[in-house]
């Protein structure tokens, strides 16, 4: 963010809102805006302003900022890293990424949720019982959050599927 004041240019500065949502500014130190709007992080650092400046007047400009990803990894049509637009699904996720493969173990497909710097949690979706038509269970397919990573691990036929037709090719014998 960009942190301009109209009478004292001097006092200009550019912001980096940190991981812990926290900017520093020069005249009063650290004010967090990481959960608020554009208008309520200008409300907020005006509030802390006033008690060092008399009525300063303040643009607070937006001028970058991280987009909200989630990536997925393994057995899809193509992997990556994709933006998280809206309220998108696991089930979503995959699809956006070009679908599963045949290979796929699409019952064991693994959540990993960040909690905390180095620590992650994990859920076991089982998106084979999600796509049954008779009886699907929704609570297969998790809202994803920012930052997930969704891994699509190979069946146990893909993981041998290599080697079968190694050895396929080497049992051949003449007479």
């Amino acid at each position: 963010m960009q942190l301009s004041y109209r009478y004292s240019p001097e006092y200009d500065q550019t912001l980096t809102v940190q991981p812990d949502g926290e900017v520093s500014i020069d005249l009063i130190g650290q004010v967090a805006v990481g959960n608020e709007t554009l208008d309520q992080a200008k409300a907020s650092i005006l509030a802390l302003l006033n008690t060092r400046l008399n009525q300063p007047e303040i643009t607070l400009t937006l001028t970058d900022f991280v987009r909200p990803m989630y990536t997925v990894v393994g057995e899809v049509g193509s992997p990556g890293k994709f933006e998280l637009r809206g309220s998108m699904t696991a089930l979503d996720a995959i699809a956006v990424a070009g679908g599963l493969k045949s290979s796929a173990k699409h019952s064991q497909v693994i959540l990993f949720r960040r909690v905390d710097g180095d620590i992650a949690s994990t859920h076991i979706l089982n998106l084979k019982k999600l796509m049954n038509a008779k009886h699907p269970h929704l609570e297969e397919d998790m809202a994803l959050a920012p930052g997930d990573l969704l891994v699509i691990p190979k069946n146990h036929v893909s993981k041998i599927a290599d080697y079968v037709h190694w050895v396929s090719v080497g049992s051949y014998v003449p007479m």
